[in-house]
């Protein structure tokens, strides 16, 4: 293209029959979404599927699962619906793969609980100190991110290639078998052990979160988690005086 036909000039010539009378530009320039011309840009070919995970998770996080749709998330992302539904088929499997995010979250929250119990030279105080870290991990991720805390258990499908990792679960299942190998309870009480512990970790989120407990001042709210889980501690001491009078 010649000089007098280039881009440049061209440009120039179209916006010099613009009338710009009356127009607030820096009000117009201010109501741009920068935001999202930026989320637009930031993943590659390839990887909007874990974009669109992300950005499911974020909205669990911030509204719980009722909050994640294929539609906010793309829109999140800066793609259309139909873009996204190529990547999943409908919104349950979206919420599926926020689901397992929460999952590893909780699960690093109790592992941080875990990293900082203090060594111990009784390998009876050890165990119980790391069933109380995993307690009390538990208490902190429901209590800091519940949305979060609430996409871990809905009913949903686990996404086909989620990372395989050790889960909430298993750690409470590895924290029972070294009670029953350190005598505090038998083999045939590892169910009963299981979900009573569960159940109490769980009861005390729930009561914090939605029950009357939601409405106690900050400092009461932790004296009513450390008062909890230090009764927890003592129920498997006396478990384990049980178990070996027989009883």
């Amino acid at each position: 293209m010649g000089e007098n036909g280039s881009p440049a000039r061209l440009g120039a010539e179209m916006l010099a029959g613009v009338n710009f009378t009356g127009v607030n530009l820096p009000e117009m320039f201010a109501r741009v979404n920068i935001k999202a011309v930026t989320v637009r840009t930031a993943y590659h070919h390839g990887d909007l599927r874990n974009a669109l995970v992300a950005a499911a998770a974020e909205l669990a996080d911030q509204g719980g699962p009722a909050a994640v749709t294929i539609r906010a998330a793309a829109r999140a992302v800066g793609v259309t619906p139909t873009a996204a539904y190529r990547h999943f088929k409908n919104h349950l499997e979206l919420l599926g793969a926020a689901r397992a995010y929460a999952l590893t979250q909780m699960g690093d929250a109790m592992r941080a609980r875990l990293a900082a119990v203090e060594p111990r030279d009784d390998p009876a105080e050890a165990a119980i100190a790391r069933m109380d870290a995993m307690g009390r991990g538990y208490v902190d991720f429901a209590l800091s991110r519940p949305g979060l805390f609430r996409s871990v258990f809905i009913d949903v499908a686990k996404p086909a290639n989620a990372e395989e990792i050790e889960g909430p679960h298993m750690m409470l299942v590895r924290g029972v078998d070294e009670l029953i190998a350190l005598g505090f309870v038998g083999e045939e009480s590892r169910v009963g052990v299981e979900v009573a512990s569960w159940s109490l970790v769980h009861g005390l989120a729930l009561l914090m979160l939605d029950g009357p407990l939601s409405r106690l001042p900050e400092a009461e709210r932790q004296a009513v988690v450390e008062q909890t889980l230090d009764t927890f501690v003592r129920t498997f001491w006396a478990a384990r005086a049980n178990f070996r009078q027989g009883t």
